[in-house]
């Protein structure tokens, strides 16, 4: 698991570095590399590889594809770090993007890697229709933006200290995390031209895994040891976070976890073999920094 996680990385990376040195150099390329190529475990991309295997999609439109969705998650994690929001100054064990070079230029650095995210996916070098095109930058300007992470980030603000049902805690991390999940499940679909209800689907699949990487990302802030997962811990507890964990504690919780990966694999049994990498890696998502 570690081997493939390793060499999705590596690829995604290089294909990055690749596309940055052809552009023309400005002011804010050092803090956009700097908060993409922080060491990220890539998982979103190996979600979206592994999906791909199913439907026997080309590896490298899949990492072409990955690295825009990269882009995506490392914007809203160096959005997510600003004081304005969570006011988290170690990320991946280093300092967090506005610390290391200042507010302004991490939120314009954070601004930059959402467009390039479109950059790349309107680029020549992913060799799929124009029409295709259109519709992955509609699907993740959707999962990007009100609809997805930046609404759900507004409603996890929102919601801090305030008593909040279980219904609305999913709404809200199924829209911060589960969204761009989504995204990467529905693009193997997408590039095979299946239909609306096949691609709801996928989804949904989708949904429920970026589900499961919110959870384990709150058990390691509740459980976690800080050096381990790169940043601090306990910080939702002391922020009055509403997560799945202050509603069903910490037990239940791992159970409400455990049924997201059966639900899941169960949907993906048709599939038979062809699902294996799929399933490894939604356990390394629950059980990794363990």
């Amino acid at each position: 698991m570690q081997k493939k996680l390793n060499k999705i990385a590596k690829d995604t990376n290089s294909f990055l570095k690749s596309f940055i040195n052809k552009q023309k150099k400005s002011e804010l390329i050092t803090a956009m590399q700097y908060g993409l190529f922080s060491g990220g475990k890539k998982i979103r991309s190996k979600i979206l590889v592994d999906i791909g295997y199913l439907f026997k999609i080309n590896y490298k439109s899949l990492i072409i594809i990955g690295s825009a969705i990269e882009c995506i998650h490392a914007y809203s994690l160096i959005h997510d770090d600003l004081p304005c929001m969570d006011n988290d100054t170690i990320r991946r064990g280093k300092p967090s993007t506005h610390v290391k070079f200042g507010e302004s230029t991490a939120v314009l650095a954070g601004n930059s890697l959402l467009t390039m995210a479109f950059e790349i996916l309107s680029h020549k070098d992913l060799k799929i229709s124009e029409k295709t095109k259109i519709n992955l930058i509609n699907k993740i300007s959707k999962s990007s933006g009100h609809l997805g992470i930046a609404g759900g980030q507004y409603l996890d603000l929102s919601y801090e200290h305030k008593k909040i049902s279980e219904k609305k805690i999913i709404e809200m991390e199924i829209k911060k995390t589960g969204k761009l999940f989504s995204f990467c499940c529905a693009v193997p679909l997408i590039l095979k031209k299946k239909n609306k209800k096949e691609i709801k689907k996928f989804e949904n699949i989708g949904a429920d895994i970026g589900l499961l990487f919110q959870v384990a990302d709150d058990l390691i802030d509740y459980k976690g040891n800080a050096k381990t997962a790169g940043k601090k811990t306990g910080k939702d507890k002391k922020k009055g976070k509403a997560t799945l964990i202050s509603l069903l504690g910490y037990k239940n919780t791992i159970k409400y976890a455990n049924k997201l990966i059966f639900k899941t694999n169960n949907k993906l049994k048709k599939y038979g073999s062809n699902s294996k990498n799929l399933n490894e890696t939604l356990d390394y998502i629950l059980n990794r920094n363990k």
